[in-house]
């Protein structure tokens, strides 16, 4: 009797250890340079609907909230990078794209931007907000790194929810992988 109850300590460190060891899954790294964190907090509408990081903080004292998707409109001077397959890093010919952008942001100080990740119809929903999110992510990451402030932007992904193009080849789906930016006066 006296070696069961010996052992009772022994298991239950076992399990501790193990479940410290163990712990809870985490979300992939980021292979790349992470965005500043969001100062306000993200929100989600569901598995298939989209994610939105707000970045942009409200300013002193106020308690302000970041502007609702609906209220940003389309610019003719900002241009959509996009993204090889499965993959959220910036391509050469994307960075020149985002030069512009960037330039043409600076000449506009008041501008909010909101950044709309997507991605092509292959994967599950869940997988696509992910990818779509760190799309968005590393588009702010390099607009940051050109000097436009990240409390000017927000965030949101769409995963594969609102493509451009509906055909069923590569064509098609290199056109959906992007990053759609999108802005408001304040």
């Amino acid at each position: 009797m006296r070696r069961v109850f010996g052992s009772v300590p022994l298991v239950l460190s076992m399990l501790a250890l193990m479940l410290l060891v163990t712990g809870c899954p985490k979300r992939p790294g980021m292979s790349q340079a992470s965005a500043p964190a969001p100062s306000g907090a993200g929100s989600a509408t569901g598995a298939t609907g989209p994610v939105a990081a707000a970045t942009n903080a409200p300013s002193q004292g106020s308690s302000a909230t970041p502007p609702r998707p609906s209220e940003f409109k389309a610019a003719e001077s900002l241009k959509d990078i996009h993204f090889d397959f499965d993959k959220y890093e910036i391509r050469n010919e994307d960075a020149r794209i985002l030069d512009a952008d960037a330039a043409w942001l600076k000449s506009r100080p008041n501008d909010l931007l909101l950044i709309e990740g997507h991605c092509d119809e292959r994967g599950t929903s869940e997988y696509n907000l992910a990818l779509g999110e760190r799309r968005a992510k590393a588009a702010m990451t390099y607009l940051v790194g050109q000097g436009i402030q990240a409390q000017r932007i927000t965030l949101i992904s769409y995963g594969k929810e609102q493509a451009v193009c509906t055909t069923h080849d590569e064509a098609c789906w290199a056109l959906n992988r992007r990053a759609h930016f999108l802005v408001k006066s304040r």
